[in-house]
């Protein structure tokens, strides 16, 4: 029996995937754990293996297109079965355009009244349906539920273009033919820069030239990796209630405790050379089980407090950014850490990271110490109840026990918190005890 293949889904957030790479071609026979094909999200490139025996009947969806989370891209088939081939794409635009006009080829209407049951009249209000548009079958034409449930609208004569549908809204707007502009975008496709620069007047000789010189701007398409990062974001500001709170800390202690700990392990090949970001998540993870509202997920059962820290870091990447998890991050040394930090690190920028490794996070840092900044609002990483951040490590002067001035390290954290699932006093609390162990790191031991 046929089996649909479906894009998967990975992750609460993942909402489309693109088909990356096809490893097996149509007629190629599959072995049950074999990888079909690749999909790339905005975390992560991972294969898809099958699911049983069979062969690769049919491909849906072809190599570097992006499609819907159970958007069926292939169907698997028994060896010696020929099932019936689907649609790939929907119909084409002949074939919409056929439909249309079959559904448009009679119209019933009585001195421009439409003789249509009241169900469908309900209906067609309902879906902006106009029904002198719809073929009726009841008795003498009526339009019937049926009629207008099985509606097709008549085919957009824009339709068939490859153009976006900003592109598409100007250029049916102004009367402009798309069939004479050429796209800029990718694939050819038409973007609404392409319309605007169709829509400017001719140059007279003297403004040709300086026309010519201006060097036009380069578009680049909004997908892929960027728009789904964008569109997260985006989700996670406008679905949850986000305060960001900021300490300053002194971490001068921290400093000489670094130092210390890179002099004792020094001579181990075994153990990275240890720094601020790994005692920072050392810190977390151990102060997340003393406060576990902030080791939570809000889901729509209600706030899950999590018994252990799967501890997400964000790493940035030439295209965007991926937060593997470390699990069970609270049972971990110090030395454990790091090894651990800088493996998913290395797997993110690689491209090597496992499903494991990008789910099922419970908290999450942004370490942006590196870029010379103070301090920022991270964006909180759904359904998390919050995310840190961490600001660079700066020298500044400061008033000593002895009243003299003195050189301290300081380090600007900042805790971007859902005021759905804890509130400032709680959140703040956090923040203040997570401080005092950067401070004092003997207080991780308490």
């Amino acid at each position: 029996m046929a089996t649909d293949i479906l894009m998967p889904k990975w992750g609460l957030t993942m909402k489309e995937g693109k088909i990356s790479k096809w490893l097996k071609n149509e007629g190629d026979s599959v072995s049950e754990g074999e990888a079909i094909f690749e999909v790339e999200t905005d975390k992560i490139t991972n294969t898809v293996d099958a699911t049983k025996d069979g062969v690769l009947f049919q491909i849906l969806v072809a190599t570097g297109e992006t499609v819907a989370v159970k958007t069926v891209v292939a169907v698997l088939a028994a060896a010696g079965e020929s099932p019936e081939k689907k649609e790939k794409s929907g119909a084409s635009p002949e074939k919409r355009q056929s439909g249309a006009k079959e559904a448009t080829s009679k119209k019933v209407t009585t001195k421009g009244f439409v003789v249509a049951s009241p169900l469908a009249r309900r209906l067609a209000r309902e879906q902006g349906i106009d029904l002198a548009e719809v073929n009726g079958t009841g008795p003498d034409g009526r339009v019937t539920e049926k009629d207008v449930l099985a509606y097709t609208p008549q085919a957009d004569e824009y339709a068939s273009f490859n153009a976006a549908p900003q592109a598409i809204a100007l250029a049916r707007e102004s009367g402009i033919n798309l069939s004479d502009i050429t796209g800029s975008g990718e694939g050819g496709k038409i973007l609404k820069v392409d319309i605007l620069r169709a829509m400017q007047p001719a140059v007279d000789q003297g403004g040709a030239k300086a026309a010519m010189s201006t060097a036009e701007p380069e578009i680049i398409p909004f997908s892929g990796i960027r728009k789904i990062i964008a569109d997260n974001m985006m989700a996670s500001l406008q679905n949850s209630a986000q305060l960001t709170v900021f300490v300053e800390c002194d971490i001068t202690e921290m400093t000489a405790f670094r130092d210390r700990v890179r002099a004792k392990y020094a001579k181990r090949e075994d153990i990275p050379r240890i720094s601020y970001n790994d005692i920072i998540a050392l810190a977390v993870s151990r102060n997340l089980m003393k406060f576990p509202y902030m080791n939570s997920w809000l889901t729509e059962e209600g706030i899950v407090r999590h018994k252990q820290v799967n501890l997400g870091i964000a790493v940035a990447l030439d295209d965007g950014l991926v937060v593997p998890h470390i699990k069970e991050a609270e049972k971990k040394t110090l030395t454990e850490l790091a090894v651990d930090l800088r493996v998913v690190a290395g797997k993110a920028r690689n491209g090597g990271l496992t499903m494991d490794e990008i789910q099922g996070g419970t908290f999450t840092i942004s370490n942006v110490s590196m870029l010379g900044v103070d301090g920022f609002t991270p964006i909180i990483n759904p359904p998390e109840a919050g995310i840190l951040g961490v600001g660079r490590a700066v020298e500044r002067p400061a008033v000593g026990a002895d009243g003299q001035i003195v050189s301290r390290t300081m380090m600007t954290l900042s805790l971007t918190f859902d005021h759905r699932i804890t509130d400032g006093a709680p959140a703040i609390t956090f923040l203040r005890a997570l401080a005092d162990c950067l401070e004092d790191p003997a207080m991780m031991l308490v």
